[in-house]
């Protein structure tokens, strides 16, 4: 992916004059064939801001695609994407990223969908805008990258529509889907508005004018599925408690249940004397692929998620994180690469036992917790 020398990002910059790079480069671009990259295993905020970008750039006659790797399993999820008619192209391999002549990124920074990522360096393919509300992740460098740490990267579009980027109308079907979308992405990410801050408040008032509140109510209803209970079920049994942080390594997983691990997590922090709670476990995508996948939650105002999980788990050859997050919340990725796959439930069960102990002392040695003390009681 070539990277331009005139990046900047949006820091400092107000609403206004972020709009107005925005509408530059989609003027600048008209005609095109853009992609919209979500990470591997997109949540309500991914796919409602990947959505809001696909119907503005058409207004700008680019047509633009959604893609991402992994699965979308979380019931609320699949619910939001039946319901509002979302189109997502899964990645695969076999994929001619070339014909688009650009990228952009929604709601992450490179580092949680390495696939497309590479496809889209090898392909040359420019990398034309990042929107992103966590903590900054990696180098990459775009055109316009709006990275700032606020509830949700739905907060963001719906601020540039307030804006006046594209004049919604409740009588247009695709702009009340929209604004349904944005609102379940910004009260999702902000934790039913408890970690909201000012900009989503105001955002959310902005965005009630044009939602339906029926479906919204709909999408949010949606119950956990038994194996999602299940899973749950099994953090709590594999949990191990120290200094108040409950940490559950759960084995393999489907990709199709990975998000239960977020879901896992929310539930383990809720405990008596835990603050603060991390699971994982090892996932195959659709490619095969193994990786461990992670979330952590605390509720520890003094912690934060992005600062431990950069510091536990480290950076790859290039650079980038494994892990990082905003405020409250977290999530990490470890590609298991050259172990990936392997015959025999004996080299399975060594492979798991090997990563579960390699993530929980690089936690332990983080919340400097001797772990060969407690073995000795």
């Amino acid at each position: 992916m070539t990277q331009s020398a005139k990046s900047e990002c949006s820091q400092g910059q107000t609403v206004k004059e972020r709009l107005q790079k925005f509408q530059h480069i989609l003027d600048s671009h008209q005609g095109e064939r853009h992609v919209i990259i979500m990470q591997d295993f997109p949540d309500p905020d991914a796919i409602s801001a990947a959505y809001a970008h696909q119907l503005i750039s058409q207004s700008y006659s680019i047509e633009a695609d959604i893609v991402y790797s992994g699965a979308i399993s979380h019931q609320q999820n699949l619910a939001l994407v039946n319901l509002l008619g979302i189109k997502l192209h899964p990645f695969q391999r076999s994929m001619d990223v070339s014909t688009y002549t650009g990228a952009v990124f929604v709601d992450h920074q490179g580092t949680t969908a390495r696939q497309i990522t590479q496809a889209l360096e090898k392909a040359n393919v420019p990398l034309l805008m990042i929107l992103d509300h966590h903590e900054p992740q990696s180098s990459m460098k775009a055109e316009f990258c709006d990275i700032r740490t606020i509830g949700s990267t739905a907060t963001m579009y719906a601020q540039y529509l307030e804006q006046g980027l594209l004049e919604l109308d409740t009588g247009h079907e695709e702009h009340v889907k929209m604004a349904t979308a944005l609102m379940h992405g910004i009260i999702t990410d902000t934790n039913n508005f408890m970690r909201a801050g000012p900009a989503d408040f105001c955002a959310a008032a902005f965005l009630s004018r044009y939602r339906e509140a029926d479906i919204l109510e709909q999408i949010m209803s949606q119950a956990r599925s038994k194996k999602t209970m299940e899973i749950i079920q099994k953090a709590l049994e594999e949990r191990v408690i120290a200094e108040s942080v409950s940490i559950a390594g759960i084995g393999y997983l489907r990709s199709d249940d990975r998000d239960a691990i977020p879901q896992a997590a929310d539930f383990l922090v809720t405990e008596e004397n835990v603050h603060t709670a991390i699971v994982y476990g090892l996932v195959q995508g659709p490619d095969q692929e193994e990786s461990i996948i992670g979330s952590m939650r605390t509720s520890k105002l003094t912690l934060d998620p992005d600062n431990f999980l950069k510091g536990a788990l480290g950076q790859d050859p290039t650079g980038a994180h494994y892990g990082g997050g905003k405020h409250s919340a977290g999530g990490f990725q470890i590609p298991v690469n050259f172990l990936t796959g392997g015959k025999g439930e004996e080299y399975k069960k060594l492979k798991w036992k090997t990563f579960d102990a390699q993530i929980k002392q690089k936690i332990f040695d983080k919340i400097g917790f001797d772990s060969s003390a407690k073995e000795k009681e």
